[in-house]
């Protein structure tokens, strides 16, 4: 009598240390990406809490007191001096005037400043990372990933120190060395880190860069 076999199911990736994962239903879109079925996926998008709150009060408070002058005006009471200063002075400056101008340059940069914010997605401490589920995202941060990336690379003979950036992009690492051939330390962090950006199981791995220095002499 024989068994019938277990249908066996690969391992699932998942977000670790700084990693942050979120779920189709937590207000983060759900978006595509670039795993098996070659799909794009596109980095978290900022809720921008501060901004918004900011903005809105500005709206409601303008509002607010304008539509309470507007309706003294209408009931027969005399408009708020500020109001009736501002419309002389509208009335009468030219529009080549270098403060109208600059008011209206101040202006512009606001929105397109709010335009971008609206449009982009933020968040840029976190980095995507590839997507086994379709209804689960994960995110590591990139202290996160380059603290784990600069414990590969002090396991390497040779190497002292390491500094290590992470970017959208690219990897920066900058290694000191106090013994062994510099080309030789370089070639075995090299090999090291593709290794250990690979395991970070990134959307997108970035590029990687190496410079390999020895210690600098004091005195």
């Amino acid at each position: 009598m024989t068994t019938p076999e277990r249908p066996t199911v690969p391992p699932q990736p998942a977000g670790t240390g700084g990693g942050e994962a979120a779920g189709a239903g937590d207000g983060v879109p759900v978006l595509a990406g670039d795993g098996p079925e070659g799909r794009r996926i596109r980095r978290f998008w900022a809720v921008r809490r501060i901004p918004a709150g900011l903005l809105a009060a500005v709206v409601l408070g303008g509002t607010g007191l304008l539509l309470y002058d507007v309706a003294a005006v209408r009931a027969d009471h005399s408009a708020m001096s500020w109001r009736r200063e501002l419309a002389d002075d509208l009335a009468t400056r030219p529009l080549d005037d270098g403060l109208a101008v600059a008011a209206a340059a101040l202006v512009v940069l606001l929105g397109v400043w709010l335009l971008a914010l609206a449009t982009t997605p933020g968040l840029r401490s976190v980095l995507p990372m590839r997507r086994a589920h379709p209804d689960v995202r994960a995110g590591l941060d990139r202290e996160a990933a380059a603290l784990a990336l600069r414990d590969r690379a002090m396991e390497v003979s040779g190497v002292q120190s390491v500094k290590v950036r992470v970017g959208r992009a690219k990897v920066a690492v900058r290694a000191v060395s106090h013994f062994r051939p510099l080309d030789d330390v370089r070639t075995d962090v090299e090999r090291v880190l593709t290794t250990g950006v690979e395991d970070l199981g990134l959307a997108r791995p970035p590029a990687l860069t190496v410079r390999v220095n020895r210690p600098s002499k004091k005195g």
